[in-house]
């Protein structure tokens, strides 16, 4: 893998892509993460080799074969690697969830609805799997930094079919009894879906049943963000996705991404990225 773990790293989508796979291994890791770890993209992670284990919901140890999923916000934690090679997709949520494509969040929903989060892939299907990654692998370092519409709907393909086969090697009616969504998981839910509107934490509280106070510390204590957090982290992964993949003007996408306001977005992508939109756009695409 040519960056960090791929489930430890938040940076993963900095660079805008809305979809990022990578390679990794053979790796070794006898100690564990000090602490569980929870970031604002979802990952599928598919080990080829070795062996390690993880603490999500629960400790699990994985092997060849053994796909992990990760839903945005859900703490984990690395125990051990040994030997282990695996390939690792991560992707912006949101950017799928708002675009009418919630369907395609299914596996990581059945997870965070209470379905175990390790799925054992046939071995036949193996070769076909490890394929789709390394196509996206390949998209994800293309030498090109403006991928065409025509790259990024490949990348979104692939994606499906990743899921598809995630999905297809689950068993079905796969849910552990006694465990289900509750107030963290349903505001993160509500949150994916709504944050690119005009979108307040009363809100969020309104959805899920709960007070505004309740819904933040209930936020803070599992994913260490908090619904206002939750809501910019989403909206600036869209508002990353707009600039490096189309040609509107950062008023528009202000606007798409849920600012009335075009100079408080760019307080906030500033405050967040360290540059204006329009400076972050021109060293992502400069050669283009």
């Amino acid at each position: 893998m040519r960056s960090a773990h791929p489930i430890a790293s938040e940076s993963f989508l900095g660079g805008g892509l809305p979809i990022v796979a990578e390679h990794a291994g053979p790796a070794d890791r006898a100690t564990p993460r000090a602490r569980a770890a929870t970031h604002d993209y979802a990952v599928v992670m598919l080990v080829t080799g070795g062996r390690s284990r993880v603490e999500q919901s629960g400790e699990w140890a994985l092997s060849a074969g053994d796909a992990l999923l990760v839903p945005p916000g859900r703490a984990h934690r690395l125990l051990e690697m040994r030997r282990s090679e695996y390939w690792g997709v991560g992707f912006c949520a949101p950017c799928f969830a708002t675009e009418g494509a919630v369907s395609l969040l299914e596996p990581l929903e059945r997870v965070r609805d209470g379905a175990a989060p390790v799925v054992r892939i046939a071995t036949a299907r193996h070769g076909f799997l490890e394929g789709l990654f390394r196509e996206l692998e390949q998209l994800t370092h293309a030498p090109s930094r403006r991928p065409s519409a025509a790259e990024q709907a490949v990348r979104s393909s692939l994606l499906t079919l990743i899921l598809a086969e995630v999905e297809r090697a689950r068993a079905p009616g796969e849910v552990r009894a006694g465990v289900g969504g509750g107030v963290v998981v349903d505001s993160l839910r509500y949150i994916e879906r709504n944050c690119l509107r005009p979108l307040s934490l009363r809100d969020v509280a309104a959805a899920v049943g709960r007070s505004p106070t309740y819904v933040t510390a209930a936020l803070s204590q599992a994913t260490g963000r908090s619904a206002g957090e939750w809501i910019v982290s989403g909206r600036m992964a869209e508002a990353r996705r707009l600039l490096l993949h189309s040609d509107e003007r950062v008023d528009a996408i202000s606007e798409r991404v849920g600012y009335a306001d075009v100079t408080h977005f760019i307080r906030m992508f500033r405050r967040n990225h360290g540059a204006t939109p329009a400076s972050w756009r021109a060293s992502r695409t400069s050669g283009a």
